[in-house]
């Protein structure tokens, strides 16, 4: 017979779910302390060595030299420049077009909601887009990324359940009160969303922060780059002239994890105050269908 504690549980299965999470932690926390902890050792040292946890000897001379690389500032802007502006499309069309779909009386409501769907089973292809993109003209524009990725089928469809949660008679009333549909959607709908809005803001925000494919297949010039794309080619040069080089940091192991943890740092920093929102939003768009 099994013996339960004082809450109803079982041990033995805490001490299995327990030790799985442990085990989940350190494979998942182990690569990144080596990363942020190579970022810190000089180049000698990484070359001579070979792996360590915690350098004998600590500088910041990688973080430096990124700081005064002029491509990788400019590819760390573009990134904040596609992360913060497409973000900002991405959630205005997608709110706006699942506020749209969650009312019931909305003509064609089905037949909207069924291309939405059925574009999360087909894509267009790489090429039909290429060629959209290019009779548009927007090949080596920034707004080449932001279109081709405006809507997220996933995201709009969970927002849209989540409108539909909320009640009908709270908006039946701001209506008699003379609120027209923006203001409704602005200054009522958005705030009882916040959950939701806070979730697929990070979401999109991650999306577009790690842009690569999609600048790489439309950006043609490297002073568009965003930061993805220069952690990439930098990687391959490191790799092509690791014997050959003639500075000392120019690509060294040490410079390549800094970039690494200057990349992941933004998304780190903004995660906590979102994390929150995450299972509430999440959880209360999944109720209805």
């Amino acid at each position: 017979m099994k013996s339960y504690d004082a809450r109803g549980r079982d041990p033995l299965f805490q001490i299995v779910t327990n030790g799985v999470l442990l085990l989940s932690l350190i494979i998942v926390v182990f690569p990144f302390l080596y990363v942020v902890m190579t970022s810190f050792a000089p180049r000698e040292e990484i070359l001579t060595r070979g792996f360590f946890l915690i350098p004998h000897h600590w500088t910041i001379n990688a973080y430096g030299y990124l700081m005064n690389s002029d491509q990788f500032v400019t590819s760390f802007g573009n990134a904040v420049y596609i992360t913060v502006l497409g973000t900002f499309v991405n959630m205005v069309l997608t709110s706006l077009m699942a506020y749209g779909l969650s009312k019931t009386w909305l003509n064609g409501r089905r037949v909207l909601s069924f291309m939405v769907l059925f574009t999360m089973l087909f894509s267009g292809g790489i090429i039909p887009t290429y060629l959209v993109v290019k009779s548009m003209h927007l090949i080596n524009s920034f707004w080449a990324l932001f279109l081709t990725g405006a809507i997220a089928p996933f995201h709009l469809i969970v927002l849209r359940s989540f409108f539909q949660n909320i009640p009908v008679e709270l908006e039946e009333s701001s209506r008699i009160d003379g609120c027209g549909e923006l203001r409704l959607f602005w200054q009522i709908i958005l705030p009882l969303s916040l959950p939701a809005i806070a979730t697929f803001t990070l979401f999109y925000a991650v999306q577009n922060w790690n842009s690569y494919f999609n600048a790489v297949m439309y950006l043609n010039d490297a002073t568009k780059w965003p930061l993805q794309v220069f952690l990439r080619q930098m990687m391959n040069e490191a790799n092509n002239s690791l014997e050959n080089m003639t500075t000392e940091f120019q690509y060294s192991p040490a410079v390549k994890m800094a970039a690494i943890v200057l990349t992941a740092l933004p998304l780190l920093v903004v995660y906590p105050f979102l994390q929150k929102y995450f299972n509430k939003g999440m959880l209360m768009g999944s109720v209805k269908g």
